[in-house]
């Protein structure tokens, strides 16, 4: 029987790691807020409990169970793990905040941990880097032949979910980052280059198995299908998702990035102005 009421948002399968992983994010960071000053914006706050909430969903709700089941619920899962939550927490740059929302204790240790593990975060918030993994996460997952053994093995699964939100939070970290270059690591114009190249390969592997006429993952009549749906309605389905809201998402935030990169330089010319004025 299909979950209700309450029952859509409690614990499928209970995962003390992940229920744990959010607590703890979800509480440093109510606490870095309620030690800022001026008050951070209500649209910041929306997007950071947005996002770890759809993770939350996605991880350990019935939603986990539904998208072992069909491959089309599967990529409405992945959406929210490999796009849409990581998105949402790095545009709501909590980075900051959850610095400030640690213990004393640890606050004071953070200089020196992040001096240890500078070259570690150097590599893997390298632009290309980032890209790569952002490519890598989708691409692999879906791969006939490795989608087969992670769908009957748990610990694959839980590896490939991990895997998902981990591995694309610097890309999108990278992208969203509110702050002009220098202070953040790429130029507006590479932003939008990296929302390219990673386009590319998304709609290939959408449209290839949008409209495929064979069915790529037999593994489904294993877990046994919830809904009467035939296999390649499932398949098209899911590629489909991959192709049109995938491709829809990184269109809108290039338009972010675009809007930011006119907004800089109208600010910058427009200073530039009055100081050629008082030259002349």
């Amino acid at each position: 029987m299909p979950p209700s009421g309450l029952s859509l948002i409690l614990p499928w399968e209970f995962s003390p790691t992940v229920l744990g992983t959010i607590a703890i994010v979800a509480a440093l960071y109510v606490r870095g807020c309620a030690r800022t000053t001026p008050a951070v914006s209500r649209s910041r706050r929306i997007a950071f409990h947005l996002g770890l909430f759809l993770i939350y969903c996605a991880l350990q709700t019935s939603w986990d169970y539904y998208a072992s089941h069909m491959f089309f619920v599967h990529r409405l899962q992945h959406f929210v793990l490999h796009d849409i939550g990581p998105a949402l927490l790095a545009g709501s740059a909590p980075a900051a905040l959850l610095a400030k929302g640690l213990p004393a204790s640890l606050a004071e240790r953070l200089p020196r941990v992040r001096a240890r593990l500078h070259p570690v975060g150097r590599m893997i918030f390298d632009p290309w880097t980032a890209t790569t993994l952002y490519v890598a996460s989708l691409l692999l997952w879906i791969w006939p032949s490795v989608h087969f053994y992670v769908m009957v093995s748990n610990s694959l699964y839980r590896l490939m979910n991990w895997s998902v939100v981990l591995g694309d939070l610097p890309f999108w970290w990278l992208i969203l980052d509110p702050r002009p270059y220098p202070l953040a690591r790429v130029r507006d114009g590479y932003r939008l280059l990296m929302l390219f190249v990673v386009m590319l390969p998304m709609m290939l592997a959408g449209a290839i198995l949008g409209l495929s006429r064979h069915d790529l993952y037999p593994v489904y009549a294993i877990c046994g299908r919830f809904t009467p749906l035939s296999p390649l309605a499932d398949q098209h389905l899911g590629g489909l998702i991959i192709w049109i809201p995938g491709s829809l998402l990184l269109l809108i935030v290039a338009f972010v990035v675009f809007r930011r990169m006119l907004h800089r330089e109208h600010a910058s010319s427009a200073g530039a102005a009055p100081h050629g004025m008082r030259g002349e």
